[in-house]
């Protein structure tokens, strides 16, 4: 079992930034590629961005790409979502969720949340205009 636990969510004006982190216990964190979704009202939970278990490969939505980055510390079995130039249509729940790397992430259908085995309960970001 793999537990995660997100924080650093809340409410924040348009064009602002947040850090949102995701502290793993459980298992040996480096055994995991770790990915952020995102679950907006009334919407589908969506992909945000995944990182390898080394912390060296990564994807992004395409959404998000160039404003939010994500990173991890294996030291401190953390993983980050950096997120910037944030706009009112980010408002979601965001949820950390970890995949066993069994594969590379290039091979694995990370945008897919049956993908992930485990998932935190998430932490609110609302984005104000």
């Amino acid at each position: 079992q793999v537990q995660l636990v997100e924080s650093g969510g809340g409410l924040v004006q348009a064009g602002g930034s947040l850090r949102l982190s995701c502290a793993a216990s459980g298992r040996t964190f480096s055994n995991y590629h770790m990915g952020w979704f995102r679950q907006g009202p009334g919407k589908e939970r969506e992909f945000v961005a995944i990182i390898n278990w080394s912390g060296y490969n990564t994807y992004y939505a395409d959404s998000v790409k160039g404003r939010f980055t994500i990173s991890r510390d294996n030291a401190k079995n953390m993983v980050y979502l950096q997120m910037s130039t944030l706009k009112p249509d980010d408002t979601a729940v965001y949820y950390c969720a970890a995949e066993p790397a069994r594969r590379s992430i290039s091979t694995i259908d990370y945008q897919r949340p049956a993908e992930y085995d485990y998932w935190g309960q998430g932490t609110q970001v609302t984005v104000s205009s």
